[in-house]
């Protein structure tokens, strides 16, 4: 199981751009980019990242103006800002309107991996939780919390999951090689609808395993614990 780590891109030079998507995903992030702040607007209605990279000078709306925008509406996304000109009064007025961090062009992008690795351990610091996981591998497929659904990584096969399937998976990989009763689970995914007589859970773990398991006769990554109900096995 692995976290991906998301970065949007919001640059107008798609030279740039290119080579920054390139570079985040050598380093095993999942990188996105766009050329203004309108189709970073739009992208972000569906879809959650774990921090930005935003150039400062823009046509149309410019780094400061969005930065401030995201601010007033509450959006916490750890932002670093770049800018050509490296002049101390716009490093301290993008810190006055809410970015977290700022590079000045040209720039080492091995730096730029160790500021995006800073900005996101000072978000949990700073939350005093993880940031959330938004995809999960498990086995051959990647469970997507956003899109609710199994994607085969080799195939790309797409797996839709129901609502009830899709929050037993998501309580079990959120506790991960931790065994769960089936009273447990039926309250972490409020299941008011079932009893704890019935056998309601062992129905979906059956299928959910037919969904993920190579063999459900022996399964590895949902298994029985004998006694208790079941358990997630994860690597790490």
């Amino acid at each position: 199981m692995k976290k991906l780590v998301k970065i949007l891109i919001v640059d107008d030079d798609l030279k740039l751009r290119n080579l920054l998507k390139k570079y985040l995903q050598e380093q095993n992030f999942e990188a996105t980019d766009v050329c203004n702040t309108s189709e970073a607007d739009k992208i972000m209605q569906n879809n959650l990242f774990d921090a930005m990279i935003l150039d400062m000078m823009m046509p149309g709306e410019n780094g400061f103006d969005f930065c401030k925008r995201l601010r007033a509406q509450g959006n916490p996304i750890p932002i670093i800002m770049l800018s050509a000109q490296g002049d101390d009064v716009d490093k301290i007025i993008g810190l006055e309107l809410g970015m977290d961090d700022y590079l000045s062009k040209p720039f080492n992008p091995r730096e730029l991996v160790a500021r995006i690795k800073a900005v996101l351990r000072r978000a949990q610091l700073q939350n005093h939780k993880p940031i959330p996981l938004e995809c999960y591998t498990i086995g051959h497929y990647e469970f997507d919390l956003v899109k609710r659904q199994l994607t085969h990584i080799e195939s790309q096969e797409i797996q839709l999951l129901t609502s009830t399937e899709y929050d037993l998976l998501k309580v079990l990989v959120e506790n991960a090689n931790i065994p769960l009763s089936r009273d447990k689970i039926m309250r972490l995914i409020h299941a008011k609808e079932f009893n704890i007589f019935d056998r309601s859970i062992d129905v979906l773990i059956s299928r959910l395993r037919k969904l993920i398991e190579e063999d459900v006769t022996q399964p590895k990554l949902i298994k029985t614990v004998w006694g208790v109900g079941y358990v997630f096995v994860a690597d790490s």
